[in-house]
């Protein structure tokens, strides 16, 4: 295990921290796991898959994924519109750490009473 990255430097520096800091949130690993899941989604397939989110919400965390370049956002050109969302490149390098955290959650889970 590599504990060095965070023993060495303060947690803040650490990329752990800024790993942390693009899937921090609510619904933004829900969002990418759906779109590793189903790949291209549109927004309202995303909203239905995820259920509980606000489309307000969804919006925002869309953008901020989209600009932390592990979401990439296609317009269609068309009436009405149509945009569909999918995990770029640089999102399909967190599918490992989902699944990795999808399988402990599975191995790890507490016997409900």
């Amino acid at each position: 295990m590599q504990l060095e990255c965070i023993l060495k430097e303060r947690l803040e520096d650490t990329g752990f921290a800024y790993t942390l800091s693009l899937i921090n949130g609510k619904y933004k690993m829900t969002i990418l796991y759906v779109l590793m899941l189903k790949g291209p989604v549109r927004f309202n397939e995303l909203k239905r898959q995820i259920g509980s989110i606000s489309y307000k919400t969804l919006s925002v965390a869309l953008k901020e994924l989209e600009g932390d370049r592990l979401v990439s956002r296609k317009e269609y050109p068309q009436i009405p519109p149509k945009v569909e969302y999918r995990l770029t490149q640089r999102g399909e390098t967190l599918i490992p750490i989902l699944n990795a955290m999808c399988d402990w959650g599975e191995e790890n889970r507490l016997p409900t009473e």
